[in-house]
């Protein structure tokens, strides 16, 4: 009996994945607040250096996010020493304040599209630095505690020729 129910869990999990994500981590923020402060540090390597991906950030808010967007700061660091530095804006929420993304209930998942059609041209190791970059309107300095946010993670895919 057991084993078939294993058998049965992982059928439905190789049916389940689509068979493009190449990479997809989470980490989660401090009890669902991301400081100003902090960074998210993800490091991937061994990807083919000459097959094109499209790199997405990965949200995860719960209902107590208090915005209909989200500003992040992202940087993409290749194994040479080569930045791209990107200030991002996404929705998180329609006019009518339904959220946007995956997931029933309190929580919603949100595949960002960060770099559409990347060739990773060197071999070794690039870091992805992500951090968010909140502020109230007419304020200089940024939102220190950012309510809401529940995990920051990134995702790879193939891009099918």
């Amino acid at each position: 009996m057991l084993r078939g129910l294993a058998s049965l869990f992982m059928i439905v999990l190789l049916a389940s994945c689509d068979g493009q994500t190449i990479r997809s981590v989470y980490y989660p923020t401090d009890n669902g607040t991301w400081h100003k402060d902090s960074v998210m540090q993800f490091n991937f390597s061994d990807l083919d250096t000459v097959h094109p991906f499209n790199l997405f950030i990965n949200i995860r808010n719960d209902q107590t996010y208090p915005y209909s967007n989200l500003f992040l700061i992202a940087e993409l660091q290749s194994p040479n020493g080569d930045q791209i530095r990107d200030t991002i804006e996404y929705e998180m929420a329609l006019p009518n304040g339904q959220w946007l993304g995956s997931g029933n209930g309190s929580l919603k998942e949100n595949k960002l599209w960060y770099k559409e059609n990347i060739v990773f041209p060197s071999s070794g190791e690039y870091t992805l630095k992500v951090s968010q970059a909140m502020r109230k309107n007419g304020q200089v300095d940024g939102i220190m505690e950012l309510e809401g946010i529940t995990d920051v993670g990134y995702q790879i895919e193939k891009i099918n020729p």
